[in-house]
């Protein structure tokens, strides 16, 4: 995908979270001869974003080692605890830091090793093409990750606090949002869903 040299897209890949239904930390959960972590961050850098900030948190002296020579941003987000908004906040401030010109952030989650790259790409096409300040991605009824916002949604992103998310923003502007379907939805929550993914 061709992107205009005006035109730039960051992404925050949201990787802080404590693993507490997992058991232990996912971002280092072995998936196909690498860590969670590294697959999803190669799987976006295969996209036309530009820069990737990986927000990190629990055991983040642990994890960054292995996100090694990958040319992205790591920004350690020492509230994490304070739940997935401080997280979110992070990100966005970190990508504004080193791109104040962004065009669009996307917010990515790093439990999804089955994102396609290409899901990303069609992200920004869809708010290129106008009509929207947002695009979500969405799996039957619900609006789920990657998100893209446009410049409108930064104050708004840059002031989120707690654990609230941003997709509880996009739910109180439906008619600026548009949707993408997501093909592919798996999230690495719970030791199910790890062992249904690598069996």
């Amino acid at each position: 995908m061709s992107l205009q040299p005006d035109f730039q897209c960051g992404l925050v890949l949201l990787a802080a979270g404590g693993s507490r239904r997992m058991g232990r930390p996912k971002q280092l959960l072995p998936i196909k001869g690498q860590t969670l972590i590294r697959h999803v961050t190669e799987l976006v850098l295969r996209a036309p974003v530009h820069p990737v900030v990986v927000v990190l948190g629990a055991e983040a002296k642990k994890i960054q080692p292995t996100l090694a020579g990958l040319g992205i941003v790591i920004a350690v987000n020492p509230a994490w605890t304070e739940g997935l908004g401080s997280s979110l906040q992070t990100g966005v401030e970190t990508v504004l830091e080193h791109s104040p010109d962004v065009s669009a952030v996307i917010v990515a989650l790093a439990d999804q090793p089955g994102l396609p790259p290409r899901h990303l790409e069609r992200l920004i096409t869809r708010f290129r093409d106008g009509g929207c300040t947002a695009v979500a991605s969405q799996t039957g009824p619900d609006l789920v990750p990657p998100l893209l916002f446009g410049p409108a949604w930064f104050p708004q992103l840059c002031a989120i606090k707690g654990d609230l998310g941003a997709r509880a923003l996009l739910r109180e502007h439906p008619a600026d949002v548009a949707t993408l379907p997501l093909e592919s939805n798996t999230d690495l929550d719970t030791p199910e869903d790890y062992a249904r993914y690598t069996s």
